[in-house]
């Protein structure tokens, strides 16, 4: 009998053991920059409760960064240390007709929503685990443009090269991918300047990011329309 009672009891332990072990290896430290976002609050929500996700932004969240600043960027990576999965949602661009714009206009597209994810990458590498991920965000203006989104047309392809460029060389078996939404529902403000366009539903969206962020997928652009 006490046999059998020590039998049960060491097989309930290694039971506790093996779940718990497992939770600790499938959670994820999780950087989301721009957790403040019409879809950073609703990524940084489908991840928070099963992962360590810690929120950045220009003017709020656990850590501070100016994408625009490489010393910035480096100032994250150095406060938050090694990290499984970095989530870009952010990043800014000019919008005007062509006519009206100039070199400086054009570069805050660059700066911005180009270099700025850019370089969360180029300096990121140096800090994320093996067989991380890295999730960008692009847009539908790479190849449905709209009237005066010339800047983000241009920025939102390059982001989508760098992802499939970037992918073959990715070390440790890193992924990366990037996420290219069309208008989305919650951003009712900008209906009218894609006109003709179905607004995205959010859960798909953020279904997107989930599939890079957890998935196995690598070098893709996830397209939601």
């Amino acid at each position: 009998m006490v046999a059998s009672f020590l039998f049960t009891a060491i097989k309930q332990f290694t039971e506790i053991l093996y779940f718990t072990t497992t939770i600790n290896i499938n959670r994820m430290k999780i950087i989301i920059v721009g957790a403040s976002g019409t879809l950073g609050k609703k990524v940084t929500a489908a991840l928070k409760d099963k992962h360590e996700v810690i929120t950045a932004g220009r003017n709020s969240g656990d850590v501070r960064v100016d994408i625009t600043s490489v010393s910035s960027i480096e100032n994250l990576y150095k406060q938050v240390g090694k990290f499984d999965a970095l989530v870009s949602v952010t990043g800014s661009a000019h919008m005007a007709p062509l006519k009206d714009i100039k070199d400086a206009d054009f570069r805050k597209g660059i700066d911005s929503k180009l270099m700025g994810q850019v370089n969360l990458v180029l300096i990121g590498q140096h800090y994320i685990n093996p067989n991380g991920s890295f999730t960008l965000t692009s847009g539908i203006l790479s190849n449905d443009p709209i009237k005066m989104g010339v800047n983000l047309s241009t920025v939102n392809g390059a982001i989508n090269s760098f992802v499939i460029g970037a992918a073959v060389d990715l070390e440790n078996g890193v992924r990366i991918n990037a996420i290219s939404p069309g208008v989305v529902e919650d951003s009712p403000g900008y209906f009218e300047a894609f006109p003709g366009h179905i607004p995205v539903a959010m859960d798909k969206v953020v279904a997107a990011y989930i599939k890079s962020v957890l998935g196995a997928i690598t070098g893709k652009v996830i397209e939601i329309h």
